[in-house]
């Protein structure tokens, strides 16, 4: 079984026993987190939300936050300026325990 589910303004597709990173939570590592924004699950009979499946959560346990590589920015124009700057977007990674249809 398998499932589509928003977390933090974007949609992934989940299986039970997955490990996912998504944007930062506020949630504490170790914890269980529950989300109800299921848009979809598919397996013997597929569910599809309008525009979520009622009743349908998928539950997670968070696993740690972490920062991502660092990406360079780097803008320059001939003869007037440079300049560089680096960015590590923070992110959480879950492993998915279940999806409850």
């Amino acid at each position: 079984m398998y499932g589509v589910v928003e977390i933090a303004g974007h949609q992934y597709r989940v299986e039970a026993g997955m490990t996912l990173d998504v944007q930062k939570l506020s949630d504490e590592a170790g914890s269980t987190v529950e989300f109800d924004k299921v848009l979809f699950v598919g397996g013997e009979k597929n569910l599809i939300g309008k525009p979520v499946v009622d009743g349908a959560k998928v539950v997670a346990e968070v696993v740690k936050h972490d920062r991502s590589r660092k990406v360079i920015v780097f803008k320059r124009k001939p003869g007037k300026y440079r300049r560089k700057n680096g960015h590590r977007q923070e992110f959480t990674t879950l492993k998915i325990k279940e999806i409850k249809a």
